[in-house]
């Protein structure tokens, strides 16, 4: 007699490959909690103490204070002037970067072109990168000094007195700011090139069958579709602005020549900690400019991502609602 009986099909049981991802990104949470979210924390607490060394009995002096570090350090009002100085360094060197990055990246990935060479010229454009920042200013700081090359040259042209740079606020500042860009638009170009180079080749094809230009393949096409690239550079070049010590430091010999006109917030910061050991004023100094990064990383957010124009725009249309009603 058959079996009319079917038999029940097995259940398999399934694999959950979740675990997995935490087990790997364990190391780094470690390592982050250790190394940056701890000592952040604690520059927050410090803050709020005076904390300092007596340079004569070398004891360390701790008092809680509250409030009174960033009461003290707004009274002041040098660490405005700072952050213009650092600002300022900072747009002088990242528009021209940004500017000749995507001019570059542009052509060597425009294959109408045909360039020769692009190995070669990348290799060239990406060595200041690999240049450590301290061996760079000194470079400078001696072909730019009152008896350095640059000068020679002035006098035999013009046949006067050697140019002081250091003396000059915006020609220090200028050196400043050059040599930002001569170490970072090459790095720069790079990840522009890798954005150009993810744009589909179909796209572009099709602009040129409907008659667009080449400029209006760029600013139309190109630029809207790498603008995510393009607020990533513009984040984290102004992160690495806000910080910018060593160039500065180096070229003025730790004095933000003239007139402090180059004396950039962590110089400030350092010169705090370093000189006067106040280290609870320095964690106040730690903390305001761990704000101004965020606000201002905030801002480039809102007003150059898509998420932030979706805000604005929803934004606007509930005040034109209300304005209606």
């Amino acid at each position: 007699m058959a079996n009319s009986s079917v038999a029940a099909p097995q259940k398999r049981k399934s694999i959950s490959y979740e675990k997995w991802g935490y087990f790997f990104i364990a190391p780094f949470i470690v390592v982050y909690l250790i190394f940056n979210l701890v000592p952040l924390l604690q520059t927050f607490y410090f803050s709020f103490f005076e904390k300092y060394t007596n340079t004569a009995t070398w004891e360390t002096v701790e008092r809680f204070v509250g409030l009174q570090q960033y009461v003290n350090l707004f009274s002041e009002g040098r660490i405005f002037d700072y952050l213009g100085n650092t600002l300022i360094m900072w747009v002088m060197g990242f528009i021209p970067q940004i500017i000749i990055s995507l001019l570059f990246a542009y052509w060597f990935t425009n294959v109408r072109l045909r360039l020769k060479g692009l190995g070669f010229f990348k290799t060239v454009m990406y060595m200041p990168n690999l240049i450590m920042a301290a061996a760079f200013s000194m470079m400078f700081m001696l072909l730019f000094s009152n008896i350095g090359p640059i000068n020679e040259v002035i006098k035999n042209f013009t046949g006067g007195e050697p140019f002081s740079f250091m003396a000059h606020t915006y020609s220090a500042r200028g050196l400043v700011a050059l040599m930002n860009f001569l170490m970072w638009f090459g790095n720069t170009t790079i990840l522009l090139m890798a954005a150009m180079m993810g744009v589909d080749a179909s796209i572009v094809e099709a602009a040129e069958i409907d008659g667009c230009t080449s400029s209006q393949i760029f600013w139309k096409i190109v630029l809207p579709i790498i603008r995510p690239i393009l607020i990533y550079v513009l984040i984290t070049s102004l992160v690495g602005g806000l910080q910018m010590f060593d160039v500065p430091s180096i070229l003025t010999n730790g004095k933000g020549n003239p007139n402090d006109s180059t004396t950039t917030l962590i110089m400030y910061l350092n010169t705090l900690i370093s000189r006067s050991k106040n280290y609870g004023q320095g964690g106040a100094v730690s903390v305001v400019i761990f704000v101004i990064c965020a606000v201002l990383s905030m801002v480039v957010y809102y007003f150059f991502t898509d998420a932030g124009v979706e805000r604005r725009e929803k934004s606007r249309a509930k005040k034109a609602l209300k304005g209606g009603k």
